[in-house]
C-alpha cells in the first residue's frame, strides 16, 4: 500500500496495516516521530528541521548544504506531512532512480517521470498521480516544463516544489544548464506554491542569482557549515603514482574509492593497470558511449567494482554513501572542483580519506592548458584560481582552514586533527638566503631585459641553464645566474609559488604568465629581515608518507568481523532485490549493528538507519545472523 493520508488528515497509512500519527497534541508536526519511522534517525542534522518548519510554513526556501549534509531529507520528510504533490526537479536521471528507489525501501510512496520509462509504464505513473498514490515526483526541469506537463501539474496541485542542484540555473555557477532556466515560469503559474532551491556549493554571486532567477519571495535562507570533519585530507609527492593508488585502494580492501584524472585516456590506462594488479576498476569519461558510462556507473554504485577511474564528468549525481576514498591522481583546476570532488566521500559520516598526488609539472601543464583560451578575461580567472589550488597544494597550513577560507568560513583550531599538516607538520627552514636569491633574480632579469619572464625562465637562469632563450636576452650575463646551487628545479619553482603566497612576488596578468617582484618583496630585500620558509615537498624514489593513526571524526569502533560478515549479507539481499547494499542499510548502521549486537526487534529499532519498514522486513534476518556469529564466536 502506498502512504496516504486518512480523511481527517492526521494519520499517514503505510502500508503493513501501520499508521503513522502526524501531529502531536498540540497540533504540530511530529517531525522526530516522522523521521525515526520512516527514515530511522534519531534527530535532525544541522539546518534540516529548521528548513523543514519553514517550509510546511509555506515559506519559499534557499539551502545550501554540502555534500553528504542532507539536503535531500529537506523536502523528503514535508512531502508525508504536505497536502499535495511535492515535485522535485533534478536534473539526472540516475539520481532519479536512486532516490526514488532509496524512498521505496524506507516506506515512502515516490515515483519519477523520465525518457527511460515506457509508453506503458509512464502512463501507469501518471494514472497513480492522479490518483493521489504518490508523495513525490521527481522530475527533470525539461520534461516538467513542458505544456502538457504543466497542465497536469495544475491538476495536482503541488504543495512544494523542490530545484535540487539549483546552482543549475545560474551563468555564474560551475555546472550551468539553459534548461534550468525555464524553471522560473513556475512562480507565475504556481503562486502559492513554496518553492526550496538546493544546493551544495554556490559562491555569493551564485547564490543571490538563484534567488533572482527562481523568483523566490523572502526566502529563508539556511547555509551550513562546509566543514565535513569525517574527511582526512592528504597532499603526498606524485611519486610511483600507480603504486600510490594501489596501497590507499588496499588500505581500504573491498571499499568503495573514486580517482580522478586530468584526461580520458589517463582513466583508461590507471583502469587497466588496477585491474592487472587485482584492483576492480572501471573508467568514467564523456568519451565513452552512453551505455558503457551507464554500465560502469551501475558496477560502481552496486559494488560489482571498488574503484571508478573518472574525469570531472563523474560528479554530479553520485549519490553513493559509501564511498571510503577518493584520490585526485592529476592536480584539479580550481578549489571548488577540488572540494565537489572529495565531497563524494564519506557521505554517511563514516571516515573517509581524500588524497591528492601532487607534482609540480602539474603546475606547468594547467598553465599550459590555459593559455591555449582564446579569451584573456577567461585565462586571468583561470590563472587566479589555479594559483588557490597550487597554494593548497602546497600550504604548510591546515588543509581545511585553508578550503574553509575560500568558502568564506572561519576554522579556528589549531590543530583539525585529520589532515597531513596537522597531524604531521612540514619541515621549515631558513629561507632567507632562498628568497634573496630568488628575488634577486627577478630584478637582475628585468633590469637587463626591461620585463619579466615566466617562472620557469627564471628557475632556469637560477640554476645556470644555457638555453637559447637565456643566451638571447644575456640572462647568462647577469649575477644570479647560476647562483641556485642547493635546490633542484621543481625545489626553486616552489620557493617561487611561496614568495608569491607571501606576496613578495606576483604573476602578472596577460597572455603569458610572467613573475614580478612586488613592492613589498623590494621592501623586503633591502631589510634584510629572516625569513622562514616551508621546505619543498619533492617527490623521492622510494618515499614512503607517514600515517598517523588517531580517531576520527565519525568512526564507530565495533567488531570488524561481524561487520564483514553482515556486509556479505547485504550485499546477498540488495543483488536479490535489485538495490545498491545501501538502499537496504548504510555502513553506519552495520556498525552499530556489530557493535551493539542487537538480540530484540526492539533493539534492532534503536540502530541508526532502521525505520518501521526496514525493522519489519530486515529485523529477523539480521538478529539471526547476529545470533550464529556470537555462538560461533562462543
Amino acid at each position: 500500500m502506498s502512504p496516504s493520508l486518512n480523511q481527517a488528515g492526521r494519520w499517514l497509512t503505510t502500508g503493513r496495516g501501520m499508521e503513522t500519527e502526524l501531529f502531536s497534541d498540540s497540533g504540530e508536526p511530529d517531525l522526530t516521530g516522522l523521521l525515526k519511522r520512516f527514515f530511522g534517525y534519531e534527530s535532525f542534522r544541522p539546518l534540516q528541521e529548521e528548513v523543514i518548519r519553514d517550509s510546511l510554513a509555506g515559506h519559499d526556501t534557499f539551502v545550501l548544504m554540502p555534500t553528504g549534509g542532507g539536503k535531500s531529507l529537506c523536502y523528503q520528510l514535508p512531502a508525508l506531512v504536505k497536502g499535495g504533490l511535492t515535485i522535485v526537479v533534478s536534473p539526472l536521471i540516475a539520481l532519479m532512480k536512486d532516490q526514488v528507489d532509496a524512498l521505496h525501501e524506507a516506506g515512502v510512496s515516490a515515483t519519477f517521470l523520465n525518457s527511460t520509462l515506457g509508453a506503458a509504464e509512464a502512463r501507469r505513473r501518471l494514472a497513480g498521480l492522479y490518483n493521489g498514490e504518490y508523495r513525490l515526483l521527481y522530475v527533470a526541469p525539461e520534461r516538467l516544463m513542458q505544456p502538457e506537463m504543466l497542465e497536469r501539474l495544475a491538476e495536482w496541485q503541488p504543495g512544494l516544489i523542490a530545484i535540487d542542484e539549483a546552482h543549475c540555473i545560474s551563468e555564474w555557477g560551475h555546472d550551468f544548464r539553459p534548461e534550468y532556466r525555464q524553471i522560473a515560469e513556475l512562480r507565475g503559474r504556481f503562486p502559492e506554491t513554496p518553492l526550496m532551491a538546493l544546493t551544495a556549493t554556490a559562491t555569493e554571486r551564485v547564490r543571490a542569482d538563484i534567488v533572482s532567477q527562481l523568483k523566490l519571495r523572502e526566502p529563508r535562507r539556511y547555509v551550513a557549515s562546509f566543514n565535513r570533519a569525517n574527511l582526512m585530507y592528504r597532499v603526498i609527492p606524485r611519486n610511483q603514482p600507480l603504486r600510490q593508488v594501489l596501497d590507499v585502494a588496499r588500505r581500504h580492501d573491498g571499499e568503495s574509492g573514486i580517482v580522478y584524472c586530468g584526461t580520458r585516456a589517463g582513466t583508461e590506462r590507471l583502469a587497466n593497470r588496477l585491474t592487472d594488479q587485482g584492483i576492480r576498476a572501471v573508467p568514467y569519461h564523456a568519451g565513452l558511449d552512453a551505455g558503457t558510462r551507464a554500465k560502469n556507473q551501475e558496477a560502481f554504485i552496486r559494488d560489482e567494482v571498488q574503484v571508478v577511474c573518472a574525469t570531472i564528468a563523474f560528479g554530479m549525481g553520485i549519490d553513493k554513501p559509501d564511498v571510503r576514498f577518493v584520490i585526485h591522481h592529476d592536480l584539479p583546476k580550481n578549489i571548488e572542483g577540488y572540494y565537489q570532488e572529495t565531497g563524494r566521500a564519506g557521505r554517511d559520516g563514516l571516515p573517509a580519506d581524500c588524497v591528492l598526488l601532487f607534482n609540480a609539472s602539474d603546475v606547468a601543464k594547467q598553465i599550459g592548458f590555459i593559455e591555449e583560451k582564446t579569451d584573456e578575461h577567461e585565462r586571468t580567472v583561470a590563472r587566479q584560481l589555479l594559483q588557490q589550488m597550487v597554494h593548497f597544494a602546497e600550504t604548510s597550513d591546515c588543509r581545511r582552514r585553508s578550503l574553509l577560507h575560500y568558502f568564506s568560513e572561519a576554522f579556528t583550531d589549531k590543530n583539525c586533527g585529520a589532515c597531513d599538516n596537522c597531524l604531521d607538520p612540514k619541515e621549515t627552514f631558513d629561507g632567507t638566503e632562498a628568497a634573496q636569491k630568488f628575488l634577486a633574480c627577478l630584478y637582475r632579469i628585468r633590469e637587463k631585459s626591461g620585463f619579466g619572464f615566466g617562472l620557469n625562465h627564471v628557475v632556469e637562469v637560477l640554476t645556470g641553464a644555457d638555453t637559447e632563450a637565456i643566451r638571447k636576452w644575456g640572462h647568462d650575463q647577469v649575477s644570479t645566474h647560476g647562483i641556485g646551487d642547493g635546490f633542484g628545479r621543481d625545489e626553486w619553482k616552489a620557493i617561487g609559488r611561496e614568495l608569491m603566497r607571501l606576496g613578495y612576488a606576483r604573476l602578472t596578468p596577460g597572455r603569458m604568465s610572467v613573475v614580478e617582484l612586488t613592492q613589498e618583496g623590494s621592501d623586503w630585500l633591502r631589510s634584510k629581515e629572516p625569513l622562514k620558509l616551508t621546505r619543498p615537498v619533492v617527490a623521492k624514489p622510494k618515499s614512503r608518507e607517514r600515517r598517523p593513526r588517531s580517531e576520527r571524526a565519525g568512526e564507530i569502533q565495533c567488531d570488524e568481523m561481524l561487520f564483514e560478515r553482515l556486509r556479505e549479507m547485504r550485499q546477498e539481499l540488495a543483488s536479490g532485490r535489485g538495490v545498491p547494499a545501501y538502499m537496504i542499510f548504510g555502513d553506519v548502521a552495520l556498525r552499530e549493528m556489530a557493535r551493539d549486537c542487537p538480540a530484540t526487534m526492539a533493539s534492532f529499532g534503536l540502530i541508526s538507519g532502521v525505520g518501521e519498514k526496514k525493522k519489519a522486513e530486515y529485523g529477523k534476518i539480521f538478529i539471526s545472523e547476529i545470533a550464529a556469529y556470537l555462538d560461533e564466536k562462543g
